[in-house]
């Protein structure tokens, strides 16, 4: 069985077409691999640690989806949420790489020791 970690760094903010296709793209890739029995986790760091707040919201096209895989949510990047301001929206708050002059980021390097194949969108 393969392992994957979709990590989300898009920005809602950007407002376009392509910003939300990314997220989009990550939500369904995880949807693909879960309904197919493949171990998956996502992540969201960087700007992307401001979607979750977005995708909560029942009225946003990527809600059903968001919901479908949510218990798929590794969590949001604890570094990347302080420094966006973004609110992680009660998702788990990832620090396993003690980056200077931060809370912490997930760590790339422990996902790959984990056996994890890394996509980024």
């Amino acid at each position: 069985m393969s392992k994957t970690a979709i990590v989300v760094l898009s920005e809602p903010k950007a407002g376009s077409e392509e910003a939300l296709g990314r997220v989009f793209n990550a939500l369904a890739a995880a949807y693909d691999f879960k309904n197919q029995g493949e171990e998956v986790k996502i992540l969201f760091q960087g700007a992307g640690t401001r979607w979750p707040e977005h995708l909560q919201k029942e009225d946003h096209p990527g809600h059903g989806l968001y919901q479908a895989v949510a218990d798929k949510i590794e969590g949001v990047s604890c570094g990347c949420a302080d420094v966006f301001g973004s609110n992680p929206s009660g998702l788990d708050l990832i620090t396993d790489n003690a980056v200077p002059g931060t809370t912490g980021l997930p760590s790339f390097v422990k996902l790959q020791k984990d056996g994890y194949n890394i996509i980024t969108f």
